[in-house]
């Protein structure tokens, strides 16, 4: 669910991987593998992703549907 959620927002925010790597100051690849769940999201990036989206860390997590 995590990885779905991290993809879909960032979808939604019409972004690439690569603009949303730069962002979170990551390569594209370390991001791809956040999205496929491949390595694990550090908190303090995850923590960032939820402010650049405007949502909870709870949503992102797949604790909460309510973004």
């Amino acid at each position: 669910m995590l990885y779905q959620h991290i993809r879909d927002l960032r979808e939604d925010a019409d972004l690439s991987q690569a603009q949303m790597a730069k962002i979170l100051n990551c390569s594209q690849q370390v991001y791809s593998n956040y999205e496929l769940g491949q390595r694990d999201i550090p908190t303090a990036v995850l923590i960032e992703l939820a402010k650049f989206h405007d949502t909870t860390t709870d949503y992102i997590l797949g604790i909460t549907d309510k973004r």
